[in-house]
């Protein structure tokens, strides 16, 4: 697998779409970060680790549905691995004037653009979800 975070992202989107409760992915750092921050931000309902058949680390994630709607409408990879995007702390775009939300990579850890625009921090777009 090239992109292991577009692959976690693709998950969640498939599940979301499917109407899922859960969501189980392959278990990294990053992709424990990011469901966190998910978490944080309101579209998830909870995360937690487990394990597969083969005692692989899986991250398990309870998706989050709003009278039978998904709290997840969109979730899009902006960097890619043959194209890599960064920005200043000036620069963070905005996900639907405001509405949704994008991951950032920093120096200090994965955060969301507002919280890097705070603390005036850039780094690499990763997603936006909106």
């Amino acid at each position: 697998m090239t992109d292991p975070i577009s692959d976690f992202l693709t998950r969640v989107r498939n599940a979301s779409r499917a109407v899922r409760d859960e969501c189980v992915c392959p278990h990294s750092k990053m992709k424990h970060a990011m469901a966190l921050i998910l978490k944080e931000e309101g579209f998830v309902s909870d995360v937690s680790e487990g394990t597969d058949k083969r005692g692989h680390k899986t991250l398990v994630l309870t998706l989050k549905y709003i009278d039978g709607v998904s709290a997840i409408n969109g979730i899009d990879r902006v960097s890619k691995p043959g194209r890599r995007l960064y920005t200043n702390s000036t620069e963070i775009p905005r996900v639907l004037n405001g509405l949704g939300i994008n991951i950032l990579s920093t120096s200090k850890g994965l955060m969301i653009g507002s919280k890097a625009r705070r603390n005036k921090l850039g780094g690499e777009i990763l997603c936006n979800v909106w």
